[in-house]
């Protein structure tokens, strides 16, 4: 009888895809298969099940080979991809390729090499181009399409390498590629067994006149216990054997030659650190003390519980007792944070209490090192702790216990493109869920919608008003921007006011945090005398200056061009740039506080994982005194010397066009606030706005949250927004305007068939040309009892009605953006 299995493909594809299993082969659901797709390509697959039913109506492929011999999924990973898959509207082979590290997804790359047999029959077959590719190829013998771009600068290389192929001068193969390369640690034995008395004997003999090696023999008798016949034998590593023995690499290799020793390579993991002298979780103060109980009590009753407490109240020290006590109880725990920045900071905290039992996983780690976490969870259910950003929800846990969620709030959580886009907080709920573990929430300023959820009695609510060890929130401090300049109080984006508390702190051997959501030098440069502005050639949007590599560059697609010293539409030296973004600041802050040393905390500066390590390492130790940052300094970033926080522009996070636009602000700014005067002393925000009476604005000053979010969420009721409504937005991408324009209203109207007012559009977004595609955006108003899979059911079904009715559907990519933020 023949068997088949279904197989999962990381590809944006409805369903999965049979396979006929070869004779005497036998996979596991969950297990890597390598499977043939189209005419040329090879993917690795996931088995989600094995049968005896032949599909009909077309050949079924077999399987080219099996890649484990144990499942590298588990069972409530699948079920977790399906619930993602359903609920934020995407195929589960999407899942499945952000899911899985790379190294895990053994693919195809497409090469080309020169067909022997080509003959140029003609002159003048080839064109000049096709000829230097075509040498090229010859020379290196096989070639990717990426790496002659790269070497001969030709734009649109896949074109030429198309026009070769039709002219039969080269041809196309595959070659399977696996990303994957373990860590490896050369070991060292001796060259007899260890019951061989004689062998002993005969080494010794051997080296007896080379008292080196005769060393290096000792020291390795020692270090593996050979002679202590009660204890088991020690493996003993090469490095480990010459730190021992202080002799070098020449002497051990002069023992091997004479067969004193043998050399053979180990799989090892990356991230064990030794055991380290293991501190308790901090103690708690009394009101931490009432909070972790209150939050034991809220478990009783619910699987979900907030915790609300102010900045630097301590719920770090509250989650390390949680976790602790969940690994007492042999399961696993899963916190996150939104920022790499924040498992940076943490790590040293959490190891001295946790030790190896911490794992960390995040996007700047290598693909070798996720798959190794990737590896050691799937190995055992033993008691440990992933801390790590959004993508951690997707690690294959066997035994857990706990989900902890901080900064809860977060829009970093939510993941933008591509798909699945999802939110690392609402998956890692359903995951506890899937687990039979409790989730906790936890936020200062929590999400509109998840304290919604507490206040009904959905979640569980604890509260932690005040400070840790009796400290004061910071004073907030008004500063208003077009009065000051109205006095001439205004250099730049710095009132005096700013500059003199900001002189102050440093005199005073204290630290200061200037905040300024928009990263690069300028967000804008114009010709004074024509008014040209440079915009970027594929989307709809001005190019923003980075002074350090004198470039324009735009912030969506990364088109990026030199700064012109001269207009190129007037041709006068007329270039300005206006505005201020964290270069600029940090070029401006060097003027005004000459000496001090300064750092900056922005996308351009966090580029590696040592990047982020260096910075906050700097700052923490106050080897810098004052920190520039966009919101990366906002998110729970805890720094002890810090008195002074400088908000120098409130008003480009009020001002924007959104219904969560209020929201962002309050958040945004009360977490910057929240990091001054964190240790015995109380500390002074600075906050820069045209508009000081702004509602907004008066929530910060009193750090009431609770006055806002009464406001904000009577305005969520009035208008029909979440937490009242899910919202989707669908978005349609084309390369000609009047065609998605076109679309996108058909499509609409064929969506109000069936929902009626629910929907609203189409419109073009505020950027609405992105790398070159054209953009609108409908947006979809459903109740929160509706079915996410019927309403996923009734878009496909309209989006194939569409396709139906006009073929140019088939050109228009769409996606859906489920409770965006």
């Amino acid at each position: 009888m023949d068997f088949f299995a279904d197989v999962l493909l990381p590809l944006p594809v409805k369903g999965t895809f049979t396979y006929r299993l070869p004779p005497t082969t036998k996979v596991a659901v969950g297990s890597r298969v390598l499977v043939p797709f189209g005419r040329k390509k090879i993917y690795t697959g996931i088995v989600v099940m094995v049968h005896g039913v032949q599909p009909t109506g077309y050949e079924v492929k077999e399987i080219l080979a099996t890649l484990d011999e144990n499942p590298i999924v588990r069972h409530p990973q699948l079920k977790l991809w399906q619930w993602i898959a359903d609920y934020y509207l995407c195929s589960q082979g999407e899942v499945f390729k952000a899911a899985v590290p790379s190294g895990l997804k053994v693919e195809s790359e497409t090469e080309i090499s020169v067909n022997p047999d080509f003959e140029e029959s003609e002159p003048g077959l080839l064109s000049d181009r096709e000829r230097v590719v075509l040498d090229f190829t010859a020379q290196r013998g096989r070639l990717r399409v990426d790496e002659i771009t790269r070497a001969t600068g030709f734009k649109a290389v896949e074109g030429i390498v198309s026009r070769l192929l039709d002219k039969e001068a080269i041809m196309i193969a595959e070659r399977v590629v696996d990303n994957y390369r373990p860590k490896t640690v050369t070991m060292v034995t001796l060259s007899i067994e260890r019951h061989d008395e004689e062998g002993l004997h005969r080494l010794f003999d051997e080296v007896r006149r080379a008292k080196k090696q005769e060393q290096l023999l000792l020291a390795y008798l020692d270090a593996s216990r050979w002679l202590q016949r009660s204890h088991e034998l020690m493996e003993v590593s090469k490095e480990q054997l010459l730190e021992r023995s202080g002799l070098t690499a020449p002497v051990l290799a002069a023992a091997r030659q004479k067969g004193i020793f043998t050399l053979y390579k180990k799989e090892v993991n990356r991230f064990a650190h030794g055991r380290l002298n293991l501190e308790a979780p901090p103690a708690l103060t009394a009101e931490q003390d009432v909070a972790l109980r209150d939050i034991y009590t809220s478990f009783k009753e619910h699987e979900i519980t907030l915790l609300h407490g102010v900045t630097s109240s301590g719920k770090t020290s509250i989650y390390m007792h949680l976790i602790a006590d969940v690994l007492a109880k042999g399961k696993q725990a899963l916190y996150l944070v939104p920022e790499i920045a924040l498992t940076t900071q943490l790590t040293r905290r959490l190891r001295a209490v946790f030790g190896d039992r911490m794992l960390i996983y995040h996007s700047k780690f290598s693909d070798n090192e996720r798959v190794d976490i990737w590896k050691k969870l799937l190995a055992g259910s033993d008691p440990c702790l992933v801390i790590g950003v959004r993508s951690s929800v997707f690690l294959p846990y066997g035994n857990l216990g706990l989900v902890i969620v901080d900064e809860e709030h977060d829009t970093s959580y939510k993941q933008q493109d591509p798909a699945p886009r999802y939110n690392g907080r609402n998956v890692a709920t359903v995951l506890a869920a899937m687990h039979g573990a409790k989730t906790l929430l936890g936020s200062a300023t929590p999400a509109i919608e998840t304290y919604h959820n507490a206040l009904t009695g959905r979640y569980g609510l604890v509260t932690l008003t005040k400070r840790y060890e009796g400290i004061e929130l910071p004073t907030v401090e008004v500063i208003d921007t077009l009065k000051a300049r109205k006095k001439w109080e205004m250099d730049g984006l710095f009132s005096e006011q700013l500059v003199s508390e900001c002189r102050k702190a440093l005199a005073n051997g204290e630290q200061v945090i200037l905040f300024q959501n928009r990263r690069g030098f300028a967000p804008m440069v114009r010709c004074k005398e024509c008014g040209w502005v440079p915009t970027c050639e594929n989307c709809d949007v001005s190019l923003t200056y980075h002074k350090r590599g004198n470039a324009l560059t735009c912030h969506y697609c990364g088109h990026t061009i030199t700064l012109p010293t001269t207009c190129p539409q007037c041709g006068l030296p007329g270039i300005e740039v206006l505005g201020y973004g964290t270069e600029r600041i940090e070029d401006n802050i060097e003027s005004k506080f000459p000496g001090e040393k300064i750092s900056r905390m922005d996308l351009d500066t966090t580029r590696s994982k040592a990047a982020y390590d260096r910075i906050i390492d700097e700052f923490s130790s106050r080897k810098t005194r004052i920190l520039v940052g966009t919101q990366m300094v906002t998110k729970g970033l805890d720094f002890d010397g810090v008195s002074v926080v400088g908000i120098l522009n409130a008003d480009t996070m009020i001002r924007f066009p959104d219904f969560r636009s209020s929201e962002r602000a309050f958040n945004m700014m009360e977490q910057v606030a929240g990091r001054a005067g964190r240790a015995h002393k109380r500390g002074k925000v600075l906050l820069q706005t045209s508009e000081p009476s702004h509602p907004v604005i008066k929530h910060v000053v009193a750090h009431d949250y609770l006055a806002f979010y009464h406001e904000e969420i009577e305005e969520r009721q009035r208008y029909g927004y979440p937490p009242f409504t899910r919202v989707i937005h669908i978005y349609l991408r084309h390369r000609q305007d009047d065609v998605v324009n076109e679309m996108a209203v058909r499509f609409s109207n064929l969506l109000r068939q069936v929902f009626g007012n629910r929907v609203l559009g189409p419109e073009a977004p505020m950027v609405a040309r992105v790398q070159n595609m054209y953009i609108r955006q409908i947006v979809l108003k459903m109740e929160l009892q509706a079915s996410m899979p019927k309403v996923k059911r009734i878009l496909r079904d309209r989006y194939e009605q569409m396709l139906s009715l006009d073929g140019r559907m088939r050109t228009v990519r769409v996606h859906y953006d489920v409770d965006p933020v």
